[in-house]
């Protein structure tokens, strides 16, 4: 399996120092400020990032779970919310909230449920975010409703 690269340079101090990240694949190279990531500033922040890769790993992984027990997923679409806060031992990710939405002919919600678990747990994003609270919303839903 190849390793993957990412690379990140800040310049000055924290409060009005600023930064670019950017991936190997050349796929993103983009800013980040101390705005862009304790407020709402411009730019990118490292939990957003961290919230893509789950996201996309999550829906990987479930389309994976679905097709090995003979489901077919037409879609299956993930928002990760990273929560980014300050505790008394400084700041972490408490907590990261899945919401999925798939559409899958023929599951019903029960084993739709079932199978999103197990994708939680078998994301590799997931179990490299052991110490962080995962929690899953996954909704089922119907070509008429997509």
């Amino acid at each position: 399996m190849p390793v993957r690269t990412a690379e990140a340079e800040w310049k000055g101090n924290l409060m009005e120092g600023q930064g670019r990240m950017k991936l190997g694949s050349g796929a993103f190279d983009g800013p980040f400020t101390f705005k862009s990531r304790m407020e709402n500033g411009p730019g990118t922040n490292p939990e957003e990032l961290i919230g893509a890769a789950h996201a996309g790993c999550f829906s990987m992984a479930f389309s994976h779970q679905l097709a090995n027990a003979g489901f077919a997923p037409k879609r299956v679409r993930t928002r990760a919310n990273v929560r980014f806060e300050k505790s008394d031992s400084g700041f972490s990710i408490s907590e990261i909230v899945l919401e999925t939405e798939g559409e899958v002919p023929g599951i019903s919600d029960a084993k739709f449920q079932e199978l999103a678990e197990a994708a939680k747990k078998g994301c590799p994003v997931s179990k490299a975010l052991a110490g962080t609270r995962i929690t899953l919303n996954a909704k089922l839903v119907s070509a008429s409703s997509a």
